[in-house]
């Protein structure tokens, strides 16, 4: 008996279907390959090459250019203007132990020292003339004395006024001066006036000749309108506009040591000279009733102010002034220190002026002086007896009205 199969023909030939379909995912004979496609063409050989050998190339190098040397750029922040700065002075006629004392104090600085007798009018040495004699500097804070003085004299500050700067700072005069504020000095000039501040500036000899037979001094000069850069304020704090010599400092700090005589200075440049030297009165002050408030501001700043290099000892007192700005005449920065000492015999004045060189400002002026007072001390040249020449009282020219 036949058996019949059971299995639908669809089914049978599915599976051949995809039984077939593997055969060809999976591999294709390369002959059959071939059939269709026809043969894969041969890949000619490379072509022999030949060679040549290059032609040589000769390299010009281009000429190595030397470096220019780099000029170096004047810093008259960090550069000496002298070498030194005695150098080509006319001195025969200084005191020689005060002449030795101001060369040694200032040493390696660049700038100037001037002392003058406070009690003649005397100029005991000028070390570094070429600068001492030039048309002048900005005075920087040098100028606040004469403002302050300005100042008490118009009523408009007693010495323990409070002036009130901020809402957390708050001066008098005597510790405007020690501190040298600038707002302080800023205000009370604001509050004197341009025509006042430059009346007490004259008053005191700025912008006029200090000496009488210095044919090298210049004047200096006060400007004639208030400065365009911060007006009578910065006039009054930092001398904005002026232009004044150590010379004349040295003359105005003089009167104040001597109670208010302002002399023509007198340089003797010889022995000649000095037996020759009579002193000779520009115009007396009529300051007498203010250096009583002036003067402890002056204290203060070498006590325990800006000028504390100025201070070594009780033997001798020192009042002074510092000064630190950038000259607006030249690109120089300033140290000054004007100053003298209040002993009961041979009161001198003592002016340094620092002109660029090494860091400088008015604390290190104020060294310089320092040193010169411990030298003289040390000499004991403040207990020494001189003999004070005859006044010849000379009529003095309106300077001031």
């Amino acid at each position: 008996m036949a058996i019949r199969s059971t299995r639908s023909p669809d089914i049978s030939m599915q599976i051949l279907i995809a039984l077939l379909a593997w055969c060809v995912l999976t591999a294709i004979p390369v002959e059959a390959a071939a059939r269709v496609t026809g043969p894969a063409p041969k890949k000619k050989p490379a072509a022999a090459v030949r060679k040549t050998p290059a032609p040589a190339v000769t390299v010009s190098r281009a000429p190595v250019r030397k470096k220019r040397p780099v000029k170096p750029v004047y810093n008259p922040w960090k550069e000496p203007t002298y070498a030194d700065s005695a150098e080509g002075d006319d001195f025969g006629g200084d005191d020689p132990v005060v002449r030795k004392s101001a060369i040694e104090a200032l040493g390696p600085l660049n700038g100037s020292v001037v002392a003058v007798e406070a009690a003649t009018g005397r100029v005991l040495t000028v070390v570094n003339q070429k600068v001492a004699f030039k048309p002048g500097f900005t005075p920087c804070s040098t100028i606040k004395p004469f403002v302050g003085m300005g100042g008490l004299n118009e009523n408009l500050v007693e010495r323990e006024t409070i002036v009130k700067i901020s809402t957390r700072v708050e001066y008098n005069l005597t510790e405007a001066l020690a501190k040298s504020d600038n707002s302080y000095f800023a205000l009370l000039g604001q509050r004197l006036g341009f025509e006042k501040v430059s009346y007490y500036a004259k008053l005191f000899g700025l912008g006029e000749r200090a000496a009488s037979g210095i044919a090298e001094e210049r004047p200096g000069t006060l400007p004639k309108a208030p400065p365009a850069n911060g007006g009578v304020g910065m006039m009054s704090s930092f001398g904005e506009g002026i232009r004044v010599t150590p010379l004349q400092l040295a003359a105005a700090m003089a009167a104040i040591a001597n109670g208010g005589t302002l002399h023509y200075l007198q340089y003797p440049r010889s022995g000649a000279d000095l037996d020759k030297f009579v002193p000779s009165i520009k115009r007396q002050l009529g300051i007498e009733h203010l250096l009583g408030e002036i003067k402890p501001g002056l204290v203060a700043a070498v006590d325990h102010g800006t000028a504390r290099r100025a201070s070594w000892s009780q033997e001798e007192t020192i009042l002074g002034k510092t000064g630190t700005c950038t000259d607006q005449w030249s690109p120089t920065h300033l140290g000054w220190f004007a100053s003298f000492n209040d002993s009961s015999k041979n009161k001198i004045a003592v002016v340094v002026l620092l002109t660029g060189g090494r860091p400088i400002n008015g604390p290190v002026a104020s060294d310089v002086a320092g040193k010169v007072y411990r030298s003289l001390t040390a000499e004991g040249y403040f207990q020494q007896d001189r003999t004070v020449s005859p006044v010849a009282l000379v009529t003095p020219r309106q300077c001031c009205l």
